[in-house]
């Protein structure tokens, strides 16, 4: 296969969209993340199950943290006292092994997963017509096969297994508030607050993302054309274009991901503040309903008002975590819709494609 550097001048400019390979779109994308997970879809059950388990055990403490609230007022005895709290601590332990084997089978999928990604991007790869590989460029290629496959692999290796535990756990916490005080629960919907937050930066993020990747496609593209032809530019005194092209390229790179930290500069305040908001209104309502409430209303034990928000400041933990990680689903999705738009490039078969594969040399003759 001929090099690129040998059918295109190194002053040529990228595209303007970045690349000549095509992009997934997202309904693509989804069906192609639902197939991985069919592929191993036993353990993805069991990453559920075990998930679920674990929230349910880290549960118990709040509650029986109120129980013992309500049971020191009653004038119950240290007999008492001690038995929830070490009920507390055997759900703490279990809550605990479980999240651990949780953790540990969401890593083993994802290694699977992307052992899967990597093969089929190889395979696709090899696939393609040497007239696509030309006209792409090694850049983009490249890119695709380091940059976005590498963050498709730390996501499903590492963001997916807490993402579910998270989501687990947060689902868990605001269904156990209602269960113990419906009307308190109610102040749970100060979370909306951090949810429409969510939702502005998720209609743009994935835009933002895909947009970054194209520049950093672009970026690599040029360097790599400009290192390969190094001795043409020189000849030809093409080195203020190289330049002028190069510093183009970067100022893209850098305005796409000012736009992403923008969105996150955003984002992240408004969820801090959606935190707070449920806890104080629980404190609020909870004091007046405490003892005697208003009329036609029931009153709420002192131990109602603190298991309630416990679980809501317990919330926060597993929302930051999905916040934590939110970015990184954000920039893999769209380099999986970079990797898997592999698959929507002309394909060779047969022949043709055996032919891009590497022969063995021949022996020399004796």
């Amino acid at each position: 296969m001929t090099p690129t550097t040998s059918t295109s001048s190194p002053s040529r400019a990228a595209p303007p969209n970045g690349t000549a390979l095509p992009v997934a779109s997202a309904a693509a994308t989804r069906r192609a993340a639902l197939r991985l997970i069919r592929l191993d879809g036993r353990a993805f059950a069991l990453i559920l199950v075990l998930n679920s388990l674990a929230a349910g055990a880290g549960l118990a403490g709040p509650w029986l943290l109120g129980r013992i609230v309500d049971a020191v007022r009653d004038g119950a005895g240290v007999r008492t006292v001690d038995r929830l709290a070490l009920v507390i601590l055997v759900c703490a332990l279990a809550q605990l092994l479980l999240a651990r084997y949780a953790r540990c089978a969401g890593h083993r999928f994802g290694e699977r997963t992307v052992a899967r990604v990597r093969e089929q991007f190889a395979d696709r790869t090899l696939a393609l017509p040497a007239a696509t590989v030309e006209r792409a460029g090694s850049g983009d290629l490249t890119a695709r096969g380091t940059t976005d496959v590498a963050s498709v692999a730390r996501t499903l290796r590492d963001a997916v297994p807490e993402v579910f535990i998270a989501a687990a756990q947060a689902l868990f916490l605001l269904g156990a508030v209602v269960v113990v005080s419906p009307l308190l629960g109610l102040c749970g919907l100060g979370l909306l607050s951090g949810l429409l937050a969510v939702r502005w930066y998720l209609r743009r993020a994935h835009r933002a993302y895909l947009a970054e990747g194209a520049a950093t496609s672009a970026l690599a593209e040029l360097l790599a054309a400009t290192a390969a032809g190094a001795r043409t530019v020189e000849a030809l005194g093409l080195q203020e274009r190289r330049r002028a092209a190069s510093e183009t390229a970067i100022e893209r790179c850098r305005a796409t991901r000012t736009r992403t930290l923008f969105l996150r500069s955003v984002l992240l305040p408004a969820v801090d503040v959606a935190y707070v908001v449920p806890v104080v209104g629980v404190l609020l309502v909870g004091g007046v309903l405490h003892g005697q409430g208003p009329a036609g209303v029931t009153s709420i034990s002192l131990g109602t008002v603190v298991s309630a928000a416990l679980y809501l400041r317990q919330v926060s933990a597993p929302l930051e975590t999905i916040l934590f990680w939110l970015e990184q689903l954000q920039s893999s999705s769209a380099a999986f819709a970079r990797v898997e738009g592999l698959g929507q490039a002309p394909q060779t078969t047969g022949p043709a494609a055996a032919a891009l594969l590497p022969h063995p040399s021949p022996e020399p003759a004796q």
